[in-house]
Formats: C-alpha cells, sequence, structure tokens
C-alpha cells in the first residue's frame, strides 16, 4: 500500500515550490547579521514575513501570498528586490527566477562570465599551438590564443568590443569569413545553433538588441534566420583556408565551465597528418 499512497500525493505546483523555497530562505537567515533589531520573543526561526516585505519594499499580505504558494504573478524587478533581501547567491536567485516562471536578467546572468579568469587565460596560451577559443553562449569572444587569430585571420583586440562575436564576425568580417573554407555547411549551422541558444533568453534585452544587429548587417543572415532551423552544439570536423597554408581539417572539441551554459571552451586538433603540417605552417610565421 505504501505505493499507492504515494501514488496519491500530488505534485508540488511552480508556485508551491517557490514559496517553500522563499519560506526556507527566510527561516535560514540571522535578523542580528541583518541589522534587524534583537526581538526577544521571536516566534519562529530567521526572519519574519513582515520583515522580509520591508527588506523587499513589497506588501505584507502580498509576500505572504506568494509564500503560501499562490497563483500570483511577480515581476522580475520585484524577484531581485525578494532575492537580495533573502540574501540568496546568484545559484539561488537563478532558481527563484525559474520556479517564478521569469527569464532570469542578463544584467545578472553576465556577472559570472563578464571577464575572462587568469586561470583560463594560461590554459589558452599553454595550448599553442592548437587553435583554442572561450565563447559564452552569446558567441561573444571571451578570449583566445595567438594560434586561433591566425587560423581565422583576425585581430580580434583591434576590434570594438561589440564586434568581438563569432556570429557577428561570419558576416561582416571579410578575413574571418575568408578562412572558412566550408561556409555553405557551417553557416546554417551556426545560425541554427544561435537560434536554438535564443529560445533559452528570449526576452532578454541583451540578446534581443544583438538579434536585430544581426538582422540589419546582412541579408544573408535575414534569410538563413527565417528557416528557422535550430542544432545543438556538437564536435565536428570543420575545414578551412589559409594563404599560406592551404587547405585544413579541423576536428573542433567543446568543453563547458562548470555553470550550467557557461562559457565554452573551444579547441581544434588537426585530423589528418596534412592539416597538421599546415597548422604548424600558419602558427610558426613571423
Amino acid at each position: 500500500m505504501p505505493n499507492a499512497s504515494r501514488a496519491e500525493t500530488p505534485e508540488k505546483s511552480g508556485s508551491r515550490l517557490l514559496g517553500d523555497f522563499l519560506r526556507s530562505r527566510r527561516e535560514s537567515l540571522d535578523p542580528v547579521r541583518l541589522g534587524l533589531p534583537r526581538m526577544r520573543h521571536r516566534r519562529t526561526p530567521g526572519l519574519r514575513r513582515e520583515e522580509v516585505a520591508q527588506l523587499a519594499d513589497v506588501g505584507v499580505t502580498w509576500y505572504t501570498w506568494l509564500e503560501q504558494g499562490r497563483e500570483i504573478k511577480a515581476s522580475a524587478k520585484t524577484l531581485a528586490a525578494i532575492a537580495a533581501a533573502l540574501q540568496c547567491n546568484e545559484a539561488e536567485t537563478q532558481h527563484l527566477f525559474r520556479l517564478a516562471g521569469q527569464a532570469y536578467p542578463a544584467s545578472q546572468a553576465a556577472k559570472a562570465c563578464a571577464k575572462l579568469s587568469a586561470h583560463t587565460r594560461i590554459m589558452l596560451d599553454s595550448l599553442n599551438p592548437l587553435p583554442a577559443v572561450v565563447q559564452n553562449q552569446r558567441f561573444d569572444i571571451m578570449g583566445h590564443n595567438q594560434a586561433w587569430a591566425r587560423l581565422m585571420n583576425v585581430d580580434v583586440e583591434t576590434l570594438p568590443q561589440e564586434q568581438r562575436n563569432c556570429m557577428w564576425l561570419a558576416f561582416n568580417h571579410a578575413g574571418w569569413r575568408s578562412a572558412v573554407a566550408d561556409w555553405e555547411e557551417v553557416m546554417p549551422h551556426m545560425v541554427a545553433m544561435f537560434r536554438a541558444q535564443m529560445g533559452e533568453h528570449l526576452g532578454d534585452p541583451h540578446w534581443e538588441d544583438f538579434l536585430e544587429r544581426l538582422l540589419a548587417s546582412s541579408a544573408e543572415f535575414r534569410n538563413t534566420w527565417q528557416r528557422y532551423e535550430l542544432r545543438s552544439i556538437e564536435n565536428r570536423v570543420k575545414y578551412f583556408s589559409h594563404p599560406q597554408a592551404g587547405r585544413l581539417a579541423l576536428r573542433q572539441n567543446n568543453w563547458w565551465s562548470a555553470p550550467r551554459n557557461g562559457d565554452r571552451l573551444l579547441v581544434y586538433i588537426p585530423d589528418d597528418e596534412a592539416s597538421a603540417a599546415a597548422l604548424k605552417i600558419i602558427t610558426t610565421a613571423n
């Protein structure tokens, strides 16, 4: 009979799970550490609902309903205020937004990957002469090594910050595009990957603005975008062309950083001896 009992127990809705999470966070906090007055007779552990509401600048009744799991809507701004009041860390804030059915603000999510760490910089340089680049979900170039810059025929450091993006370079940089030997295959694949990634950031102004820039900059991108194709990121052989070394076949290998959907490290490894010899020419040239 225990199995029947479990089967009859309904799963909690997102609102109920959100309420449970809020209550758990509230009860885990120390009022004294937050600078609240010490009260001799506290009936509940942690903060009171009234104190959270005050810290988040929301109504006590409304917050109580939210914590009780009622079906009410909270804006992203209000959720951020509640997360701050409850001293939520990055992962907890993302979880709160997810339970509330809201997209996590880009301004917050970008903090985790806005700057390349010194350790990642060392790793990229150590991978020379293998071309390597670190991208975020939007294909922004977070870092690269010399071998990658020579392979792609682009000096990223001389570009404005808003152009340091592989999607943008693919459609707007002649040197980058000339380095891709199998353009007709790679181009729609890239757009399909970008569309799949975009699906996780609907309503994000940073992503929306970048998409508008791409649509305005390239008729080829606009036409390919309208196909509505989606592709996942995968390891595959890609073909490159270099004015001195000729054609190369390099296998793209992808690794992700610790956070879910974090920065992605791409390392290109020769797929045959001829490509290995060609890559040596590229990376040792003066």
